[in-house]
């Protein structure tokens, strides 16, 4: 496999609780088991992608932390998940002292691209959940990424968020990753029972139009209830409607992936 043949994508939104995590194991997940091979990067110092796979603190030895502060390599810092075809590198709270300590650091938006540049070859797919604000470790994650994913809550203030995220997507492609993408936008925690929701998605394609994944994510308990157990949703229970709409995303996803060579 060549190197560009990997495709890094970002899972970004500097707001929290819309989705992300979940958004970056199922999608992790989803191309593993279309024998695509997957790494997912905790990149949120909660942890939560880690311990939604499973990856609990006992076993966070080796972090990103470590990778990204203290020169780790990410095959030394990667572990395996259950599921065939993912692996991870977990994060700790560690990790929130980062985004300081690289402030000082030559490169410093660089790190996780030079550090993806000696695994590339190994995967198909690295996810990227990035955590909930714009500051350095983002910048290193879009600046380190082929594409993003944005996942969006159906609420009032949704688009507001997102002009702000799109520039500094913006700045990123300017001045640090000309080649960065949006493959799509998400809509998340969709309710067509509720009036808000129908507008918002009304909207947002009203406004990015086909960046705008025809798929949504609908609002399910059965999502919500995986991570207690360590699964992502596609294993917690494969046929509810949020893991039926997370294997949909890939599909339109790969398919739009092809489209874009």
């Amino acid at each position: 496999m060549s190197e560009s043949s990997c495709n890094v994508i970002a899972i970004v939104n500097q707001k929290g609780g819309v989705g992300k995590t979940t958004t970056a194991t199922n999608l992790a997940t989803a191309l593993a088991a279309t024998n695509l091979r997957t790494l997912l990067i905790d990149f949120d110092p909660q942890g939560n992608a880690s311990t939604g796979l499973g990856i609990y603190q006992e076993q966070r030895r080796k972090t990103i932390y470590d990778v990204i502060i203290n020169d780790l390599s990410i095959a030394e810092a990667t572990v395996p998940t259950a599921i065939p075809n993912l692996s991870i590198v977990a994060a700790t709270v560690d990790l929130s002292a980062a985004e300081i300590e690289v402030i000082t650091m030559e490169n410093r938006e660089f790190i996780l691209k030079k550090k993806l540049e000696e695994v590339r070859q190994l995967y198909d797919y690295v996810i990227i959940d990035c955590p909930p604000s714009l500051g350095l470790l983002t910048v290193n994650a879009l600046t380190a990424a082929n594409s993003l994913i944005i996942p969006l809550q159906c609420e009032f203030f949704a688009l507001e968020g997102l002009s702000h995220l799109l520039k500094t997507v913006e700045m990123v492609k300017q001045n640090l990753n000309r080649s960065l993408t949006i493959k799509g936008i998400l809509l998340t925690m969709y309710d067509k029972r509720n009036r808000l929701t129908e507008q918002v998605e009304t909207d947002v394609r009203g406004y990015l139009g086909t960046l705008v994944f025809n798929t949504v994510i609908p609002r399910n308990v059965r999502i919500s209830e995986a991570p207690s157990h360590g699964k992502p949703a596609l294993i917690y229970d494969l046929k509810c409607s949020g893991s039926v709409a997370y294997l949909h995303l890939v599909r339109e996803m790969i398919g739009k992936k092809l489209v874009m060579g």
